[in-house]
């Protein structure tokens, strides 16, 4: 296990919330601001765009974008690779003290929430047991996952009542933590429940639900009118071991699904949807149980509406206005 204690010498930017939020957008916008009195390199916080070969189902940034503005933690490994939270700590560290060198700060980007906590706040990272993981794994294809998640509320019911019983990677990774090592998966910490100080300012993105559903079916539709049936095609084609993780990423599962035959393409796609905003929603929970992030309500155009806002408040160093910035813990709707 290692425990993560770096810190950005100058506070790094935070723009956080769920898919198809437009954080990219905003990212970008910020990076090329006439007006901006840093020099921004983004930081990519997604546990899908590490994968090579994985463009247009993780929305990575375009060639246009990488080229006018350096990102970082992009491409790091093959799909074969079962990439963990370790691994990207390690190159965030690295990718620190490259941005540091060149005298920019760092504009983290994204929606992978265990990721960016692993940043953000100090956090003891639990090891890995191979042999215990792959008897989870074969148990996890031959058994209901709710069945695995009691067995986890027996040995460790914080962890369990912190995670949806069907979601089979956490509750799987659960189990191998407490297997493996002897502990509660919970007692790794600092607990992620609990929000210290950090020199970093966080603003998140957020909608009303009804605008984000239809954000993320328009989005669904433009990936695969780009072309993200034939990434998938390609990519089983060239990757045949394809890692647990990458294997579950959304879009590449449903349509792995559709090109094995066991449904059509219009039902892959309707699955996609549906899976992406219930997916929105649980980044949205995550998100927002942390009181440091500043909230900005987005109604039509993220860039427009919350732009201005991030360059006021990173100029003045003050919070920006309670009209601008909400509450955050206040819901669109019930959930």
């Amino acid at each position: 296990m290692s425990s993560v204690r770096q810190r950005p010498a100058v506070p790094a930017v935070v723009v956080l919330g769920p898919t198809a939020s437009g954080k990219s957008d905003v990212a970008m916008a910020l990076a090329t601001s006439a007006t901006a009195t840093d020099r921004f390199e983004i930081v990519a916080v997604d546990a899908m765009q590490v994968y090579r070969h994985m463009d247009i189902g993780t929305a990575k940034p375009t060639r246009a974008d990488r080229a006018a503005v350096v990102h970082h933690l992009l491409d790091l490994v093959d799909p074969d690779h079962d990439f963990a939270v370790a691994e990207f700590v390690a190159a965030a560290a690295a990718a620190a003290a490259d941005i540091d060198a060149r005298g920019a700060r760092p504009l983290l980007v994204g929606g992978t929430g265990l990721y960016l906590r692993a940043l953000t706040d100090p956090m003891e990272i639990p090891g890995t047991w191979p042999e215990i993981r792959a008897a989870l794994d074969a148990r996890a294809a031959q058994e209901p996952i709710e069945a695995m998640h009691a067995e986890l509320a027996g040995l460790d019911p914080v962890a369990a009542g912190k995670m949806e019983p069907t979601n089979a990677r956490r509750v799987v990774r659960a189990l191998e933590v407490c297997l493996g090592s002897g502990r509660p998966f919970s007692s790794f910490g600092p607990g992620l429940d609990t929000y210290p100080n950090v020199p970093y300012v966080q603003f998140g993105l957020r909608w009303a639900r009804p605008l984000m559903a239809a954000r993320i079916e328009t989005r669904v539709h433009r990936m695969v009118e780009a072309g993200l049936v034939d990434e998938v095609a390609h990519l089983v084609s060239t990757s045949p071991d394809l890692s647990r993780t990458a294997r579950q990423a959304l879009g590449y599962k449903e349509l792995i699904e559709h090109l094995e035959g066991r449904v059509s393409l219009d039902e892959a796609i309707a699955t996609v949807v549906l899976r992406t905003r219930q997916f929105a929603v649980r980044q949205e929970r995550w998100f927002r149980r942390d009181p440091r992030v500043r909230w900005i309500d987005i109604h039509d155009d993220p860039v427009a509406e919350s732009v201005p806002l991030i360059e006021r408040h990173l100029k003045t160093s003050e919070t920006p206005a309670a009209s601008d910035v909400s509450d955050p813990h206040r819901d669109h709707e019930d959930d």
